[in-house]
């Protein structure tokens, strides 16, 4: 029997044993050979290793050019001009100087597509891996490494959201449990709303209070609507261990220094135009260093039809300050190595000029920039052509960048989840990760 397993495990497209492949295997059979405790401790290993992920989401489509693959001296590259950077043999546009500074930690993918030009579908797509389907609410990619690696015995919300969902729209759970739904924080400069107890209020009066509401639930559970009444026990449990963690503590930035704050870039309230963007790399940088396992930080106004080049330098700049000192922080304090960082946005902006002096949706060819989780910085995989119409070398799709961050992560891109109807979805429909960038 044991030889007809091991008959049956297999290796990735570089002839890797992958132990979470081995996993899936072996999973049918596993019962009928004891294998389950085994299984689960494998399973909690994985956990324990407080792997971590940081998307920061460039709601809109930021411009290729204005950031990570400028072409100064062609029509199509406009006003921007480029840096040196850290690494010797690589230039980013001229308003990224902090993140030129780390370019050591960060590497470049000029080589990003995408094949849908519409904010909402292609938000969804770079967000889930899937285009939108009747029927199907597929899970973000935060509600996936939340339910893969975070630990269950976490008493904060294991995916945390700064800012809003942007032109793309706000993208759940889908068919994952309640647990992994994103809590939503919409300005890092304050407290997560209701998360304290009102002042007349006991801890073991709130626990009364719960208990009531569990034997109230009990009987309309047991009339037939126990699966809204799990939905609405995880939701409820989640905020009250929350309320009664000393973690929450996490979320206070006035717990950091103002010099540190001021790296990082204030801003005022709101994402419209970046705000207060700086101020959620840094509460990204504490929950993680907490314990949190996936933090989403949006931040809007890339959408630059016109104006594009004051736009994208203002942008920029804000951007600059919260990414580029947020891979300094992890790195310094030895974070980075089990922290995976992507900066990304929905697709990227056409390499002609509008008349607007602007540039329109282009997901033909884009960048995007990772760091962290076993990422090796100061490196660029994939390039345009000198006018940045087209990918001259090594493409990257959607599902090669989803298998990409599963592989940092230590998670199975073709481990499959049950929809509530029973139809299994894998993780990663296709693509490969991208192993020249580890």
């Amino acid at each position: 029997m044991s030889t007809q397993l091991h008959m049956q495990v297999q290796v990735n497209d570089d002839g890797v044993f992958s132990r979470r492949s081995f996993l899936r295997t072996v999973a049918a059979g596993a019962a009928g050979l004891g294998l389950m405790p085994t299984l689960a401790a494998h399973a909690q290993e994985l956990r324990r290793r407080q792997m971590a992920c940081i998307l920061l989401f460039m709601n809109g489509g930021p411009s290729q050019f204005e950031t990570f693959d400028p072409k100064p001296g062609h029509t199509n590259g406009g006003p921007t001009q480029s840096i040196q950077t850290a690494v010797n043999s690589i230039r980013i546009a001229d308003s990224w100087p902090t993140v030129a500074r780390e370019m050591g930690s960060i590497a470049l993918v000029r080589s990003m597509n995408n094949r849908e030009g519409e904010h909402q579908r292609a938000t969804y797509l770079m967000k889930t891996g899937y285009l939108p389907v009747g029927g199907v609410r597929f899970p973000s990619i935060g509600s996936l490494v939340a339910s893969e690696i975070g630990p269950r015995d976490f008493d904060l919300p294991q995916f945390v959201q700064i800012g809003g969902g942007g032109l793309g729209g706000a993208i759940n759970n889908g068919f994952l449990p309640m647990q992994y739904a994103p809590f939503r924080v919409g300005n890092p400069n304050q407290m997560p709303a209701n998360t304290t107890l009102p002042g007349d209020t006991s801890r073991t009066r709130f626990d009364r209070r719960l208990g009531l509401m569990q034997d109230l639930e009990r009987d309309f559970a047991e009339s037939g609507g126990e699966a809204r009444v799990t939905d609405h026990r995880a939701h409820v449990n989640g905020a009250a261990n929350m309320v009664r963690s000393p973690r929450l503590q996490a979320f206070d930035l006035s717990r950091e220094t103002a010099a540190t704050r001021d790296r990082y870039g204030r801003g005022a309230g709101g994402f419209g135009g970046g705000g207060a963007f700086g101020q959620g790399c840094l509460l990204a940088r504490r929950l993680v260093e907490t314990g949190v396992t996936f933090v989403e930080v949006g931040m809007g106004g890339w959408d630059t039809h016109q104006n594009n080049f004051d736009s994208c330098r203002t942008l920029s700049a804000q951007s600059d300050a919260g990414f580029g000192n947020l891979v300094k922080d992890l790195r310094e304090r030895n974070m980075l190595e089990r922290t995976l960082v992507i900066w990304m946005g929905e697709f990227g902006r056409t390499p002609r000029i509008n008349a607007n002096n602007g540039r329109d949706h282009y997901p033909r060819a884009f960048s995007i920039a990772m760091a962290g989780a076993g990422i090796r910085g100061g490196r660029v995989l994939g390039s345009t052509s000198d006018g940045g119409n087209d990918i001259t070398n090594r493409p990257v799709g959607v599902s090669d960048l989803f298998c990409t961050i599963c592989h940092a992560l230590g998670i199975d891109p073709r481990k499959e989840n049950q929809t509530p109807i029973g139809r299994p979805i894998r993780i990663v429909d296709g693509g490969n990760a991208v192993r020249e960038l580890f």
